[in-house]
């Protein structure tokens, strides 16, 4: 995953392992693990779990590469927003922990 003008690019091999069909996330930042938590809208116990907010990924290209808008995460939370490489985690739940 790449940060990239304020948004997370997410390569299609990713997305289609991660997400399969799903367009709709649920995320939420933790500024003190510095931590952004995504999982598919579908994940229901993920929302239950977390005060989440929920984004529409948008096509980026017709790979099937994905972009999610975090600016505003990034803004808020006085964030490097240099374009650079995401560690990141995909967890067994569908969980992805990407730091930030």
């Amino acid at each position: 995953m790449l940060l990239k003008n304020g948004h997370i690019i997410i390569p299609a091999d990713i997305v289609t392992k991660w997400l399969d069909t799903d367009d709709y996330v649920n995320m939420v930042y933790y500024p003190e693990r510095s931590q952004l938590l995504v999982a598919a809208k579908s994940k229901t116990f993920f929302e239950k779990l977390h005060k989440t907010k929920w984004m529409v990924l948008k096509d980026k290209n017709l790979q099937g590469d994905k972009t999610l808008y975090v600016r505003e995460i990034l803004i808020d939370n006085d964030l490097d927003d240099a374009d650079r490489p995401l560690r990141f985690e995909i967890k067994t739940t569908g969980i992805v922990t990407i730091d930030l």
